[in-house]
């Protein structure tokens, strides 16, 4: 199991991956231990030849083996002159197995041959090629017994072996604790505190507050921070939501029956001779309808369940008409002071829920009404409305002061985006859900001082 966790796992990498590099720098140590010693031989068996030549060949023969044996050879070959002369000699207990030139071994020869010595036979006898020394000569060949190469090869390496070993150990233990330390404890840390908010996430005392001072963990420290603030925050709006949607469904349904008893009493004003109350009984008619029809509307909103759009095919231009007569008549004096453009092709059929589309139409063009009278100014808001390729772009254009940062930040986030003082910023996030549930799209076009633009796209066959 532990090498099955983060840190376990690069502890046994780390031992890996320095036993590899050892291993590399072992091989090349070997060939060169081997060649040193083995030049170390030529020039003890050269010296000892030049010892004897010096004299001429006047020396014993006690003298001449204890100078083989001093340089550890059997014999000694110099060529001079082009001549070549056997110096010194004594018995070779056995044939020649191998002979190597130490004049132009590449690396690859000498590592070869350098782990080829530590795995001879005993008694093994080997030639010896080189350059004599201070250019005493052509070459100089000797013949020596390969048991002490291999004896002092196989104890290099054992000394080497042992010293790699205690490095990947010593290197392993610090890169361990480094991890353990720098990683892995604010790793644990951080999975700790996802536990911990998990079992409270409304508790703001349980987000996470960045400390560690590595900067892609302070990184996955301060997202988490963000996310989990941000679903605090979520959590507490659902619960405010969730409270509003039940006391507003309680009002709705007291308000439905109150309404229904106004529809009764406005269908006896229909009769009437006034030609005023003539023109205005329909428009008061069908305002108690869509009342009605939002009350029943928010009894399902207040259960969560916002009710699927019933499409059918309508004219667009009279809804917006109708809507825009009564944002008129709600305005009163200050009518005069914002004037409604409709650029809707008279001819033009939409497939929508036509209630829901008229709240949401209506939601804009009345927010851009008491944006532009707050402003004490005149103003203009226009209803566009064009068939594209890909479905439908309605847009509200108004000449109002345009949205605070605030409100364009939150524009979609209830209990956020209101932009007038005292709104909720429950009206877009209505409008923007129930355009969702006609495949569509509302989203802000622009806000500055020129004005706003929103702009509702529904797709064909919507």
């Amino acid at each position: 199991m532990f090498f099955r966790s983060l840190s376990g796992r690069f502890l046994l990498l780390t031992l890996l991956f320095v036993l590899l590099a050892e291993v590399l720098i072992f091989v090349p140590y070997v060939a060169r231990f081997r060649e040193d010693y083995l030049l170390t031989r030529v020039e003890r068996a050269q010296i000892a030849s030049l010892a004897l030549l010096a004299s001429d060949g006047q020396i014993s023969d006690k003298l001449a083996e204890e100078l083989l044996a001093t340089a550890g050879v059997y014999n000694v070959v110099l060529r001079r002159d082009a001549v070549r002369e056997l110096v010194l000699s004594s018995p070779v207990p056995g044939p020649v197995r191998a002979t190597y030139d130490l004049r132009e071994s590449s690396i690859w020869l000498l590592m070869r041959d350098g782990l080829a010595a530590m795995f001879t036979p005993e008694n093994t006898v080997i030639r010896l090629i080189g350059d004599p020394v201070q250019e005493a000569g052509l070459l100089i060949e000797v013949t020596m017994n390969a048991d002490p190469l291999r004896e002092t090869l196989r104890d290099y390496a054992l000394r080497i072996l042992f010293l790699s070993l205690v490095i990947t150990l010593a290197t392993a233990a610090l890169l361990f604790l480094s991890v353990q330390t720098l990683i892995v404890t604010p790793i644990q840390r951080v999975i700790a505190s996802m536990a911990t908010y998990a079992k409270a996430p409304e508790d703001a005392r349980s987000i996470i507050e960045p400390d560690s001072r590595v900067t892609e963990l302070r990184a996955a420290e301060e997202a988490l921070q963000h996310l989990q603030e941000d679903l605090t925050a979520a959590l507490r709006q659902k619960e405010r939501l969730a409270q509003l949607g039940g006391a507003v469904a309680r009002i709705s349904h007291d308000l439905r029956n109150i309404l229904s008893t106004a529809s009764l009493l406005a269908d006896r004003i229909e009769g009437s001779t006034d030609p005023a109350v003539v023109r205005s009984a329909p428009k008061l008619l069908n305002a108690l309808s869509r009342a009605i029809s939002l009350c029943e509307s928010t009894l399902a909103f207040g259960k969560a369940e916002e009710p699927p759009p019933r499409l059918t095919q309508f004219a667009l231009r009279p809804m917006v008409e109708d809507l825009v007569d009564g944002e008129k008549m709600a305005a009163g004096e200050a009518s005069c002071a914002v004037e409604f453009l409709i650029d809707v092709p008279a001819t033009m059929m939409l497939r929508a829920d036509p209630e829901q589309l008229f709240r949401v139409i209506t939601n804009l063009v009345r927010n851009a009404r008491q944006a532009i009278e707050a402003t004490g100014q005149q103003g203009s808001i226009e209803v566009t409305a064009r068939d594209k390729e890909d479905g439908t772009a309605i847009r509200v254009i108004d000449t109002g002061p345009g949205l605070p940062q605030r409100a364009k930040d939150n524009l979609f986030a209830a209990f956020q985006g209101g932009a007038r003082k005292g709104g909720t910023g429950l009206g877009l996030v209505i409008a923007a859900e129930l355009i969702r549930g006609h495949g569509g799209k509302l989203e802000l076009v622009r806000s500055d001082e020129e004005g706003t633009e929103f702009r509702i796209w529904l797709p064909h066959g919507a």
